[in-house]
């Protein structure tokens, strides 16, 4: 199958990098990006001759199956519907658009064509998180009570600090809940099985006014630019935010997600406490999962896929104490992606459009709920 890539930043060389350990069942065959001296630069590393500034170019080829987009949020919307209506299969970058209505018709438009589509909430791909949704769907949590955690990050923690994700125009009117938040919510629904069905959120934008730099900034770069530099810039989105939710009559829960905790450069943290037994999965330290129970002694169980559920080992490539990261998630969904693209009998098990509609919904009642200081139903 042939594959193009529009975009050209961080996101899209993890894109190409796992499409690379897919062996021979992928070929990429051209990158659109409006930066194209970075997409040049991007090509020549990985051997794609064929590089454009106008994504257009690429779609009108009838030798590409499949497109991945890359692209700042604003412009997944506009050019995944492009994509969809060419024909081609999609997997588009989280969040699928910056708004409910624009996701609603794209997952129409993507049943309409008859193509696979794939929202990129790639983190469900862990091993160890495959493994949490094994013994929750088992029973071997008992009943679920409660859930919580955050996805804690510092790259935004400095007045100085600037990127493109901070103007609402680009990014959409949500950042820290859209970009890192919906990551935990997709995963806490993922893993429990269980959909979040109310919330009450509580958001905050610390830095109301950012120095912008006049030159384009790099993501999560840890360089303050000079301040002679930059000018000042209004910024009208969350740095954080904390939200408490049911997961339908029993199951309760709580999360906060910030892009301003000093020292926390990927800190996704998921509690599951059932009446029979708990467990606990942090993304920096990705290969081990806490296991506690009350009346006995809590044990690690270290990534390894012969102590794996059958389900959850087939995420695990490599032997017990092989390190894997995240990029594995990308290529485990990817491998899973392109199988159903190449047979229409294979059922996706990957997150589609329809995941994506649903992380926007929930992120939509986040915003509701802090405007209106109130629970919100999703």
């Amino acid at each position: 199958m042939k594959t193009a890539i529009f975009g050209s930043g961080f996101v899209a060389r993890c894109h190409l990098d796992a499409l690379s350990r897919l062996g021979a069942v992928v070929e990429v065959c051209g990158i659109a990006s409006s930066d194209f001296e970075k997409a040049r630069r991007l090509g020549k590393e990985y051997g794609i001759e064929c590089v454009k500034s106008n994504y257009r170019e690429l779609l009108e080829s009838s030798t590409v199956d499949v497109v991945h987009v890359c692209t700042p949020n604003s412009l997944h919307f506009s050019i995944a519907s492009d994509a969809l209506h060419a024909g081609k299969h999609v997997l588009c970058e989280k969040p699928l658009a910056t708004n409910v209505e624009q996701a609603e018709k794209l997952v129409r438009l993507a049943e309409e064509k008859n193509v696979r589509n794939c929202t990129c909430y790639n983190l469900r791909f862990y091993p160890l998180v495959q493994q949490m949704r094994a013994m929750c769907s088992s029973g071997e949590l008992g009943e679920l009570l409660v859930v919580q955690g955050t996805y804690s990050q510092d790259w935004l923690l400095a007045q100085t600090d600037w990127n493109w994700r901070l103007d609402s125009k680009v990014n959409g009117p949500s950042r820290a809940m859209a970009d890192i938040g919906s990551h935990w919510c997709d995963m806490a629904e993922f893993v429990t099985g269980q959909k979040i069905t109310s919330l009450c959120a509580d958001l905050q934008t610390f830095h109301k006014t950012r120095r912008k730099p006049k030159e384009t900034a790099q993501t999560f770069s840890s360089s303050a630019p000079s301040q002679l530099d930059c000018v000042d810039t209004e910024v009208d989105t969350e740095d954080f935010g904390a939200v408490l939710f049911r997961m339908g009559d029993r199951t309760r829960g709580a999360f906060t997600a910030s892009q301003v905790a000093g020292g926390r450069k990927n800190h996704l943290l998921l509690e599951v406490f059932g009446t029979l037994a708990s467990v606990a999965w942090d993304a920096e330290n990705p290969n081990e999962l806490w296991v506690g129970k009350r009346d006995e002694s809590n044990r690690i169980l270290v990534k390894d896929p012969a102590l794996l559920h059958r389900s959850a080992r087939v995420y695990a490539d490599l032997p017990g104490g092989h390190a894997e990261g995240y990029d594995g998630t990308f290529k485990q969904l990817f491998r899973n992606f392109y199988r159903s693209v190449s047979d229409a009998e294979v059922e996706p098990m990957y997150p589609q459009f329809r995941d994506g509609q649903r992380q926007l919904a929930i992120v939509q009642s986040e915003l509701a709920s802090n405007s209106k200081h109130a629970w919100i139903d999703v």
